[in-house]
């Protein structure tokens, strides 16, 4: 009994017993591919990033003490002389919601090999990303005819811009990225560089298709992240 509290009175406490429990566990990063790993990291990152940026608008939101634009009107689309308030949005938030679907399938047939269906669902995926990151466009574009710009807008708080241009922006850029790659990893599967383990970026060890679940957990987050968007800075 003696001997057991002495050894849980060594062990070191804290910051330093987390890390030393952490770095003991061999399961842990030793199962885990370096890829894997490193993009759950980033994710991590980029939550806290995104995570700023809500928390800021919270507190402008909050905190002015000028009259907020009413989002159902700002982002209304007048369809038979009539505004109906954010249609292109809920449009929006379709289409990117459904491409998780089809980046799901597609890590699922990655695994099972099947690359050209694999393929082929990715580059749906990236096809609704450009939509999305092209109504986005349409949406800014709308916005700033009608005199929206960072500093201020006609609408009532001058916050408002800015918030809106720096956190769709933000997470547009991440779509229009993950397309890109999207679109690259589809090239490379429909070639069948992973079968033949062809030398260059993003090619595995033959036959592992990996890197489509690498991708997937990217567009997953990026989709998690519009949900809250969406419902922040929208609907509020």
């Amino acid at each position: 009994m003696t001997q057991k509290r002495e050894d849980i009175i060594e062990r070191p406490l804290g910051w330093r017993g987390f890390a030393a429990d952490w770095s003991s566990d061999q399961r842990a990063f030793k199962t885990a591919s370096w890829g894997k790993a490193m993009m759950w990291i980033f994710l991590l990152s980029d939550t806290f990033i995104f995570s700023c940026f809500l928390l800021s608008y919270m507190t402008v939101r909050m905190s002015t003490t000028a009259p907020w634009p009413n989002p159902s009107e700002v982002f209304a689309l007048t369809i038979g002389g009539a505004p109906v308030p954010l249609l292109l949005i809920a449009i929006m938030t379709f289409v990117l919601i459904s491409s998780s679907g089809t980046m799901a399938m597609a890590v699922n047939l990655g695994y099972r090999r099947d690359r050209l269906k694999a393929a082929s669902l990715m580059l749906a995926t990236a096809a609704f990303g450009a939509t999305f990151v092209g109504m986005q466009a349409f949406e800014w574009t709308k916005l700033i005819m009608e005199g929206v710009r960072p500093w201020g807008n006609p609408w009532g708080a001058a916050q408002f811009g800015s918030s809106f241009f720096m956190i769709t922006g933000f997470h547009g850029t991440h779509v229009t990225i993950g397309v890109i790659f999207l679109l690259a990893l589809a090239r490379k599967m429909l070639r069948g560089d992973f079968d033949q383990e062809r030398r260059g970026f993003f090619t595995s060890r033959k036959g592992r298709y990996e890197i489509v679940e690498i991708m997937g957990l990217y567009w997953h987050f990026v989709d998690l992240v519009w949900v809250f968007i969406f419902a922040l800075f929208y609907l509020w």
